[in-house]
């Protein structure tokens, strides 16, 4: 189970200075292709979604096949919520299976900014997510997704990155030093001067928004600078339009799945070039061994119903329970049945998930559970036995 905790992972690449490639996906195919060029760099991974692409699938389908394809991969794998737009989207991009999330908040004004960042920080915290932050903004300029980041750059300024981190309480933070959204026009111009003031004095991973276009050399100069993490998906998505438009030219008459034979191989190739760009080729058994293993628990509450209790009453403290206990943070699956073998003291059962052991305290003590608890479930069983079980 190498799905692994962000926070150790990009501390590891900002010690060494090497960033993680964060690429986000949108299908099956992008995933599959940036497991396997990862896989063929030896790189530790981010796997991504953007919440500006959910209108292109379901990001709860999407998660729950990037945690599948985590859990079978050989590398150290992280999986992230990019762009979250709103508290909601952070609490459902945990619930989904992320374990580490943004809050972009970068277009507001900075003390609106610091204030739905530092309540996406109290609630990710609580359930053991890191959190990445932005200050100052990353525009768009040409092809895929450039119109969803309108306006002009607005570059991070070192001192409002220190007030910013210390009201926050981030853990990463993304910065504007010359990058944009889709592609660059003309040669690149990055403030490399301003990154490495920001660096000394912020000394978190820093984080780059517009990976895409890069010289080289920029990418080297960018880790040697503190960016632990970049974020990658123009260039996927460029190379596998091109594979779709060539196989169309070749047959005028291919069908959905000639057309899009090639993709996979598109994406794995170029996450494999954008894994050893950024430094991060032949690090995946060293990332592996220092970071520490993501464990979910399973909550067990076995329980005798009061006497008298009938069905009906039974089913709608269930589904009561189903409806409310998902909206915990850290809450990942709310499942209640009746006993079908074994020992007969307890009938019945929740089996609850969280996404990690510090949600064990935040459920305990949430009103949303307390409530439910205290003004349903426990008066209704009398007998109950419950414990959390670590994911070992």
């Amino acid at each position: 189970m190498p799905l692994v905790h962000m926070r150790d992972m990009l501390q590891h690449a900002h010690t060494h200075r090497y960033a993680v490639g964060a690429f986000d996906l949108v299908d099956l195919a992008f995933l599959e292709g940036i497991l396997e060029g990862a896989e063929r760099a030896a790189a530790p991974l981010i796997l991504s979604v953007a919440e500006s692409h959910f209108r292109h699938f379901d990001p709860e389908l999407a998660l729950a096949a990037c945690v599948a394809a985590a859990r079978r991969s050989p590398l150290p794998v992280a999986i992230h919520l990019d762009h979250g737009e709103s508290l909601e989207s952070v609490r459902r991009g945990i619930a989904w299976g992320c374990n580490g999330v943004m809050l972009d908040a970068s277009a507001l004004p900075f003390a609106d900014n610091v204030a739905r960042t530092r309540e996406a920080v109290a609630l990710a915290h609580s359930c053991g997510v890191p959190v990445e932050g932005e200050l100052g903004y990353v525009a768009g300029v040409e092809g895929e997704d450039a119109e969803l980041h309108p306006g002009e750059l607005r570059y991070t300024e070192p001192d409002e990155a220190e007030r910013f981190v210390a009201a926050t309480g981030v853990d990463f933070l993304a910065v504007s030093i010359g990058t944009v959204h889709g592609r660059l026009r003309g040669t690149p111009r990055l403030d490399l001067d301003r990154l490495a003031v920001i660096d000394r004095t912020l000394k978190i991973p820093l984080v780059i928004h517009g990976g895409t276009g890069l010289e080289p050399d920029q990418y080297r100069a960018l880790a040697q600078r503190g960016v632990s993490k970049i974020n990658y998906f123009t260039a996927l998505a460029d190379a596998a339009a091109a594979t779709v438009r060539a196989a169309a030219r070749a047959d005028s008459t291919a069908g959905w799945l000639a057309l899009h034979r090639e993709v996979r191989a598109a994406i794995a190739q170029e996450t494999e070039r954008a894994c050893r760009l950024f430094g991060a080729a032949g690090r995946a058994s060293e990332v592996l061994a220092s970071c520490r293993r993501w464990r979910e628990v399973e909550h067990v509450v076995l329980y005798q119903p009061r006497a008298g209790l009938g069905e009906g009453e039974l089913a709608t403290m269930a589904e009561e329970g189903r409806r409310r206990l998902s909206q915990v943070p850290g809450v990942r699956r709310v499942f209640h049945g009746r006993r079908v073998a074994g020992r007969d003291d307890y009938a019945y059962g929740w089996v609850i998930r969280f996404a990690s052991e510090a949600v064990i305290a935040t459920y305990r003590d949430h009103p949303t559970h307390l409530a439910f608890a205290d003004g349903m479930f426990r008066p209704n069983a009398p007998h109950r036995l419950s414990l959390d079980l670590e994911e070992w």
